[in-house]
């Protein structure tokens, strides 16, 4: 016996969502525990490193089992036809048309959901790894700076490191509407937001005070060239995870302040939330509008 283990995450032109891996992840936990032979197939757009359909050889297989979404069109026949040989099994699926070739085929199918059936998805027993929770809040161009934007380059290099980062990233921008639901309409909306966070990456000024202001570590990364408002805001802050932009031609620039700010010398840097004189503006305002009040 050896099975091979598909789902939708497993076409070139399917769609992997986090239900759709979890509920095979949750079939192979349990092979494994059986100890049942078995090999998982993952479309190489979403899974580069792992095998795909095209090296499965239904030869090697006695088994296929088809994990989650929808038992319906085109790609799920092709698995009738590539593995014909192997007694088919479809798990956790959804049944829209029972007469369908793409349900008909499997010898047999345990849904969720269909014509009178309602079972729980497998997601919800699968085992997760919690990893941090990351705001990333990068500047608009900032045309103000002239020659010294180098915002293009960073934030490219920014987003290479992002995309090997083990986190879960939280797209973030400190604009206030009423008209737009994916944009906070309060300041207390976002601040609330930034609380959550486990750290924040940032390219923006207020990126970084939120971040302080709520006690987060930030990894804050200036894009302009000699240091700009992002730079300042780090010294006045007292805050050491700053990144210049001459700095992020290395790849390996952003590595030791990340592993700082999650470690426990950043975390509690950043809790400590001591900045002596965050009222010195406001201050400075008040001496200047009180000097010319007459007695």
């Amino acid at each position: 016996m050896r099975v091979l283990v598909t789902g939708w995450p497993s076409f070139l032109h399917g769609e992997a969502t986090a239900g759709d891996v979890l509920s095979m992840s949750r079939v192979c936990d349990a092979l494994v525990s059986a100890a049942i032979p078995h090999d998982t197939a993952w479309s190489p757009g979403f899974r580069s490193d792992g095998m795909n359909l095209d090296d499965a050889d239904s030869g090697r297989y006695s088994h296929l089992v088809f994990v989650c979404g929808p038992a319906h069109g085109e790609q799920v026949r092709f698995l009738h036809e590539r593995y014909a040989n192997c007694r088919r099994i479809a798990v956790g699926v959804s049944i829209l048309d029972p007469a369908d070739a793409a349900v008909t085929g499997f010898h047999r199918i345990l849904p969720r959901d269909g014509p009178s059936i309602a079972r729980p998805d497998m997601a919800v027993g699968a085992s997760t790894v919690s990893v941090p929770v990351v705001g990333v809040v990068f500047a608009p161009g900032q045309a103000e700076y002239g020659v010294a934007r180098r915002h293009r380059s960073v934030h490219r290099a920014l987003l290479r490191w992002l995309r090997e980062l083990d986190c879960a990233r939280l797209p973030l921008d400190t604009r206030l509407t009423s008209d737009d639901w994916r944009l906070c309409r309060t300041p207390d909306q976002l601040a609330s937001v930034f609380a959550r966070l486990d750290a924040v990456i940032t390219t923006r000024l207020h990126g970084l005070v939120l971040g302080l202001r709520a006690g987060i570590p930030v990894l804050a990364v200036d894009p302009i060239a000699g240091g700009g408002k992002v730079t300042a805001q780090a010294r006045a802050l007292d805050w050491p995870a700053l990144v210049s932009a001459e700095q992020t031609a290395d790849a390996g620039a952003f590595d030791p302040w990340w592993r700082w700010c999650l470690a426990p010398a950043g975390r509690e840097r950043a809790r400590r939330r001591e900045f002596p004189s965050a009222d010195a503006l406001t201050s400075d305002l008040l001496d200047e509008l009180l000097a010319g009040r007459p007695a």
